[in-house]
């Protein structure tokens, strides 16, 4: 089977929205939650694109090391031009929580790539820009953009804060210490000339050279330059939904005309000069035709495992669930009655028909007091409560906030690939779940991370018709 691009991603919400992007765009494509079998190969089909969804954002650097070994030769057999690490379009991690230096130096170990490391600094599309080396973020998609150090959450993320906006300078600190820049006004050179600029760069920045991203139009730009070098040789990429992107643009510049593929307006506008937001399943999709506003048949599941003022806000503004509050301390506990309290409240909320959303409190939001806690032991537990609800009660519909969360999770439930269904909001898409287990195949999922979706995903993901989702 031959593969164009292979793909790990280090949390479960990115790796969606790379798996969005490129069934969007006419890829054929799956993600698999490790490596997969050739039973599991087998049921897939043929497949232009594979990604690996991992949980590398939230280790330690000796976890992700393991992580990441286990899968590198893996994905230098699929024989893919382009192996992509797959980052948050916000770059956060540091040197000893989701490192990216580190992550790189693993998979060049295994893979044995030299020289061209590409570093894609933006993804327009989600309100991601990088201009002149510095990274930007908007707040919400469409909103106010924000140096990522003077971000209103990044900069003060709990576990990784953005601290530095130059992503030359914020990976220095993670081990890549020689990154050479190509900023966006060279993207107006020949051809020729921006060759030979990235060739000199790659001489000079031995351990990445890192891409501008001000618009989707510099995409196809990006894209040959990976590309081209890519065919020769085994490339590894570095970077968020935006390296597939940049890659589907240039083969979409460079196709044959009248090939298949799917257009931009349909896809997802990714060549335009300006950005606009993905197709949602509320208006008419590339795959499925929607009734807006129809209710879903059953109840809805959404947890929350994100302490993001963004999600505070959709989980406020979301009416048609009961609400069922988590504090850590009883999640944490777990023998204990309080949460077995929680688990029970859910379980019934859903056999009575009502949508449910069971959302994380901490010390702050309650009048309780919070023990100090690692934040994957707390993804893991969330994991185990969801767990513990499906074993007897299946919803219509599953939505998961927050990368963490959303990635150790699904890992607790024994399912081992996603296929894409379609987008309910730019970063939200809905996925189905394959597994083993009859409880569980066929079940829809919404992964969303934190910062990502518009104010009302949480009643969007309640009110798409199954009708839509069929075929």
């Amino acid at each position: 089977m031959a593969f164009k691009l292979a793909f790990y991603a280090d949390d479960f919400t990115g790796a969606t929205d790379t798996l969005a992007t490129l069934a969007r765009q006419g890829q054929r494509a799956m993600l698999f939650l490790r490596v997969p079998s050739e039973q599991e190969l087998a049921h897939a089909g043929p497949l232009d694109c594979i990604g690996i969804a991992g949980a590398a954002r939230s280790m330690k650097n000796q976890d992700q090391t393991a992580e990441l070994e286990a899968v590198a030769a893996y994905l230098k057999g699929t024989g893919a031009p382009v192996i992509h690490y797959k980052t948050c379009s916000t770059f956060d991690s540091s040197t000893q929580v989701g490192s990216i230096g580190l992550a790189v130096r693993v998979l060049r170990k295994t893979l044995k790539t030299g020289g061209f490391t590409p570093i894609v600094g933006g993804q327009p599309n989600l309100g991601r820009y990088c201009v002149f080396s510095n990274l930007f973020a908007a707040f919400q998609t469409g909103a106010e953009a924000f140096r990522i150090d003077r971000h209103p959450t990044m900069s003060r993320h709990p576990v990784t804060p953005m601290g530095e906006a130059d992503l030359r300078h914020h990976l220095a600190e993670q081990g890549l210490a020689e990154i050479s820049a190509v900023q966006y006004p060279s993207y107006e050179k020949s051809d020729e000339a921006l060759d030979e600029q990235v060739d000199a760069a790659i001489t000079q920045g031995p351990d990445g050279v890192l891409f501008d991203v001000a618009c989707p139009a510099h995409l196809p730009v990006i894209g040959r330059q990976i590309w081209q070098r890519a065919v020769r040789g085994q490339t590894l990429a570095v970077g968020p939904s935006s390296v597939a992107q940049a890659l589907l643009a240039h083969w979409q510049a460079t196709a044959p005309e009248g090939a298949a593929g799917v257009s931009p307006e349909e896809g997802g506008q990714l060549l335009g000069s300006s950005c606009a937001n993905a197709p949602s399943l509320g208006a008419a999709s590339d795959q499925n035709q929607t009734a807006q506003g129809a209710e879903t048949a059953g109840p809805v599941l959404v947890l929350s495992g994100s302490m993001s003022p963004l999600t505070a806000r959709q989980i406020e503004v979301a009416k048609s669930y009961l609400h069922i509050p988590i504090p850590v301390a009883d999640l944490l506990d777990a023998g204990s009655q309080a949460r077995a309290s929680i688990v029970k409240r859910i379980k019934q909320g859903l056999q009575a028909g009502r949508n449910v959303l069971a959302h994380l409190v901490h010390a702050e939001q309650t009048s309780s007091t919070d023990q100090a806690f690692d934040p994957a032991t707390l993804a893991r537990a969330s994991g185990s409560l969801l767990a513990e609800v499906l074993q007897t009660q299946r919803p219509a519909r599953l939505g998961l906030a927050g990368g963490d969360t959303s990635s150790l999770a699904i890992l607790s439930l024994g399912v081992w690939g996603l296929t894409y269904i379609g987008q309910i909001d730019p970063g939200a898409a809905l996925c189905r779940l394959h597994s083993n287990q009859a409880s569980l195949d066929g079940l829809d999922v919404m992964l969303k991370g934190g910062q990502m979706g518009s104010l009302g995903v949480f009643e969007k993901l309640a009110k798409i018709a199954d009708t839509c989702l069929k075929g």
